[in-house]
């Protein structure tokens, strides 16, 4: 994926992944029904699940289970080092944003 990480990832992914930083073992559920509270819009499984299997693959969460029913997602050291070089850069390159 190069240098940065986030640049390989759909703004969907980025979303999902900073999202899941911010919860503890978030399950599917609960990463969904925070990304739809924040863009205002339904996210339906057939999207959302294989996106975090993406990230999943790409080393960015961990997936594990709470029970035989639920999994549960966490960032994994390089999904949050993929987040800070993001923010990094973004800040790098705007003058909008507190270097």
């Amino acid at each position: 994926m190069g240098m940065n990480k986030m640049f390989g990832l759909t703004g969907f992914q980025r979303d999902l992944l900073v999202v899941a930083s911010g919860l503890e073992k978030p399950s599917g559920q609960e990463i969904k029904d925070q990304i739809q509270e924040t863009i205002e819009t339904e996210v339906k499984h057939g999207r959302l699940y294989p996106n975090l299997d993406t990230l999943v693959e790409r080393g960015l969460l961990e997936k594990g289970q709470h029970d035989r029913r639920t999994n549960y997602y966490q960032v994994t050291e390089k999904g949050s080092l993929t987040i800070q070089e993001q923010l990094e850069w973004m800040q790098s390159q705007s003058k909008a944003l507190p270097a």
